[in-house]
């Protein structure tokens, strides 16, 4: 006789404080988020708590009378897990334990077990683990028994024991191992750029679950896990998007961003985000359909100052088209962002208008250059190779003359290298 197993999935309370500051349905949207968050881990949220305050209670975060009434709650529920929207201090971790006597998560903990969850890479994996040590390391108290791998269940995924027992100084040493790691890591993720300077580069980035896995997989048919989850995609990927035998460029998936990106997230990824950087031009991906596209674009606009990429070319591409109920939206859009492109790219419509649009930025950025290098300066043609497109080669008894197409920064480097040698 056949059984289906069900999968047991957390009951969890989510938590969330407004602040002089915010009103009521700001939180409440925060908290719809954290909700999302919840369900992509495997929780089902059963219950929402919100408190108005002036200020953070540096001991519980919300009053202790309220961490009481919590308490209650979660018992009178059965809750297995209570999540705060906002990050908790080691000590109210401690404190806020000590009443409810269930497994606490804040925001950061479940968007570290989430991404747990999603790493397939080694770089992936290595960085996710060396996040969740470095939020675990001051949280180690003897509260935290449930992070026992035996335990399991949402917050738990990654490094495996972390309970009082496990030595600090062997948790530093394994941190100090995975940044190690990471170095090399990143080293080797240099060299695969260096392969790759010889073409336009444009990073799609956005809130996550905008669309940016879409995109890339209708492109380029890259294959690309899509869900309809936060974080579904954690890895960077990059396929070809070719526009004809002699123009292409290379566009590359990143994970996405999200409000309350805690900045340790942002170190801990800083080797993967290095692509956005590095890239030529960034493909914002905007989901036009949500009621908060707008504060979701200041976001990604935030993290990409921070990552020190705020002023490199943009492109706007509002997705969702066909999940947008008020179409006097888009009119407003256009006005404001004149120069953004539309589409629905789960049902494949206006992708052409986007492969135009990026076409078009290639021929714009590109420099056709005539150079002529002496044939016993093998190495300095192979460097045409790696900084340009070569079109064609003609040779002469003591030359090689050679038709290049490059971007403006390399075309600039060339003509500095020719310089040099004369």
């Amino acid at each position: 006789m056949d059984k289906t197993v069900i999968e047991h999935r957390e009951q969890a309370i989510i938590v969330g404080m407004v602040r002089p500051d915010q009103d009521r349905h700001q939180v409440n949207e925060y908290l719809d988020e954290l909700e999302l968050l919840a369900d992509t881990a495997g929780a089902l949220v059963i219950e929402r708590v919100v408190q108005s305050r002036q200020k953070i209670n540096p001991a519980y975060m919300l009053g202790r009378g309220k961490v009481q009434e919590l308490a209650q709650m979660a018992k009178y529920l059965d809750a297995d897990l209570v999540i705060f929207d906002d990050d908790l201090s080691p000590a109210q971790v401690k404190n806020i334990e000590s009443l409810i006597k269930v497994k606490l998560l804040d925001r950061s903990g479940l968007i570290l077990d989430i991404f747990a969850k999603h790493a397939r890479t080694r770089e992936s994996r290595t960085q996710v683990e060396l996040a969740q040590l470095n939020y675990m390391l001051p949280r180690l108290t003897r509260q935290w028994t449930h992070l026992s791998r035996q335990a399991g269940g949402i917050g738990t995924r990654g490094p495996g024991e972390t309970q009082l027992e496990v030595d600090r100084r062997f948790i530093r040493k394994r941190i100090a191992h995975l940044e190690a790691e990471l170095e090399k890591i990143a080293k080797q993720r240099d060299n695969r750029r260096k392969q790759r300077r010889n073409n336009f580069k444009a990073a799609l980035v956005g809130y996550t679950n905008a669309g940016k896995s879409t995109i890339l997989n209708e492109l380029t048919k890259a294959g690309v896990l899509v869900e309809d989850r936060l974080f579904a995609t954690l890895d960077s990927t990059v396929r070809a998007l070719e526009f004809s035998d002699q123009e292409k460029m290379l566009l590359i998936d990143t994970v996405g961003f999200i409000r309350k990106l805690p900045h340790h997230l942002v170190a801990s990824f800083k080797s993967t985000l290095e692509e956005v950087r590095d890239s030529d031009l960034l493909l914002h991906v905007v989901d036009i359909s949500s009621y908060e596209f707008a504060e979701q674009m200041k976001t990604v606009h935030d993290v990409l100052k921070e990552l020190e990429a705020g002023e490199k070319p943009r492109i706007y591409v509002f997705n969702k088209l066909d999940l947008l109920n008020d179409r006097s939206v888009i009119e407003e859009v256009k006005r404001e962002y004149p120069d953004s492109v539309f589409i629905a790219a789960g049902r494949g419509l206006f992708l052409d208008r986007l492969k135009d649009k990026l076409s078009e930025w290639v021929q714009e950025q590109s420099r056709e250059i005539t150079v002529e290098i002496p044939l016993h300066q093998s190495r300095l043609m192979a460097k045409m190779h790696d900084l340009a497109q070569v079109l064609d080669v003609r040779y002469t008894e003591e030359h090689a003359i050679m038709n290049l197409v490059a971007n403006q920064t390399n075309a600039a480097r060339i003509e500095r290298m020719l310089e040099a040698q004369n």
